[in-house]
């Protein structure tokens, strides 16, 4: 059982969707479940609407589910392992307040020592914990030796105890923390494998930690994912846009293109271009480089360059909101217009201007008369035999043909070879020159 357990606590970022489209694929080789668990005990930064926004995305890039959980439904659950563990010995009340443990950092800080819990209320005889007052935390007791675990990116990884610490798994107010939640949850839930960003690996030994007092010895296997670094080379911030799953499909870059990036993103791939569904044939975990890999917006728009050419005709004019007869000549001329866009924004930028009504600044005069002879064009004729004859007829030469004829073909005053567009514009061309403000 595989599981996806984003926060709703802002956009989705690029990293947490390619742990999702691994997580997916893998559950789709091995014919095992995929978990959707919103994780949103972390009440003071969850953003209620993100949930839904987390939800849409994943079916924007097809990556259905066939378990949904929310965390803070399972908190009974947690508060019962907790209170388990406490009466077991394997946990135990701290009443150190949060000034004290502060103060405690800071000397370790200045000492330039890494700061670990110093063990003092696991000290505490029942009969003290028992008469005292004061709000507690639940922590647990460090393990005792060393914890190993073999990631199948990572190689195997080792943990003193002294990494681990004796952490807090139950707040003042009897909320889980993340790693208690998390662990108790993928428990319950059976998952079996978890794939997931490598700023978890701190976490995994503590998860495990858990699992383990927990008496819980069904084994679990790791992934973790190398960070996704900014084009200088340094971590991608949430605050940088192309880091938002959102922000990317705003720009009209396709869902299959970035899910394609993703995936070819430190990867070793059999192909270039390729669909999520043909990559569930050949994806290898294994095969995933240990370093970090850098984003690189040039390479995303190529590949989404090529996802557009790759589009159903009839789908295309969907997205492009293209309601229009002709629609795999519509189709074919945006298309080509790839050539020069790399997103479909552009190219809904470029096709709504060919197809809008403009007021002329320049050229006036020249366009009033070529218009004058193209609105009674035979537009079946190829481009060479219509362009000699408007010449001949407006008395137009250079600049002052290419131009207007330019303008009210396309609306543009720079772009394609017309040579080459007008074959893709002939179509449309009569309804088109009708429309034009040539007044």
């Amino acid at each position: 059982m595989y599981r996806f357990a984003p926060s709703p606590t802002g956009d989705l970022h690029i990293g947490n969707l390619r742990a999702a489209i691994f997580n997916y694929i893998c559950a789709r080789q091995d014919k095992k479940g995929f978990i959707l668990r919103i994780e949103d005990t972390d009440k003071a930064r969850n953003i209620p609407e993100k949930i839904e926004q987390i939800q849409e995305i994943l079916h924007i890039f097809g990556l259905s589910w066939q378990h949904y959980y929310i965390q803070s439904e399972n908190l009974k659950f947690h508060r019962q392992m907790a209170l388990k563990l406490l009466s077991e010995k394997k946990a135990f009340a701290c009443f150190c307040t949060e000034e004290e443990l502060a103060k405690k950092k800071e000397e370790a800080k200045k000492a330039n020592k890494a700061y670990r819990y110093d063990g003092r209320c696991e000290k505490l005889q029942d009969i003290d914990v028992l008469e005292n007052e004061k709000p507690f935390v639940i922590r647990i007791k460090k393990p005792e030796k060393d914890m190993n675990f073999v990631d199948i990116v990572k190689g195997k990884l080792t943990f003193a105890p002294k990494d681990i610490d004796s952490f807090v798994i139950m707040r003042v107010d009897k909320t889980p923390t993340y790693n208690f939640a998390c662990a108790v949850d993928d428990m319950l839930e059976g998952v079996t494998c978890i794939i997931r960003g490598e700023d978890h690996v701190s976490n995994t030994p503590k998860q495990e930690h858990i699992r383990a007092l927990l008496s819980y010895d069904k084994a679990m296997t790791y992934a973790h994912l190398p960070i996704i670094l900014n084009e200088q080379g340094s971590k991608m911030s949430k605050r940088e846009a192309h880091s938002s799953v959102k922000w990317l499909l705003d720009e009209g870059i396709l869902p299959s293109a970035i899910a394609n990036y993703l995936i070819l993103l430190g990867n070793k791939t059999p192909c270039e271009i390729f669909s999520i569904d043909e990559a569930i044939e050949w994806f290898d975990l294994k095969k995933l480089s240990k370093s970090p890999a850098k984003f690189d917006m040039k390479k995303l728009l190529q590949i989404n360059r090529e996802h557009i050419k790759r589009l159903d005709n009839e789908r295309l004019c969907e997205i492009l909101g293209y309601d229009k007869a002709y629609k795999n000549e519509f189709a074919k001329l945006a298309k080509f217009y790839t050539e020069e866009s790399s997103t479909i924004k552009e190219i809904k930028e470029k096709l709504d201007l060919i197809f809008s009504k403009q007021e002329y600044n320049e050229f006036k005069s020249e366009i009033k008369t070529l218009y004058t002879f193209l609105k009674d064009c035979d537009f079946s004729e190829e481009y060479d035999t219509i362009k000699k004859d408007l010449m001949q007829k407006s008395g137009l030469k250079g600049k002052n043909f290419f131009m207007p004829l330019r303008l009210l073909l396309t609306n543009s005053s720079h772009g394609p070879d017309l040579n080459e567009l007008y074959p893709l514009l002939r179509p449309f061309l009569k309804d088109l020159i009708k429309e034009k403000n040539a007044s």
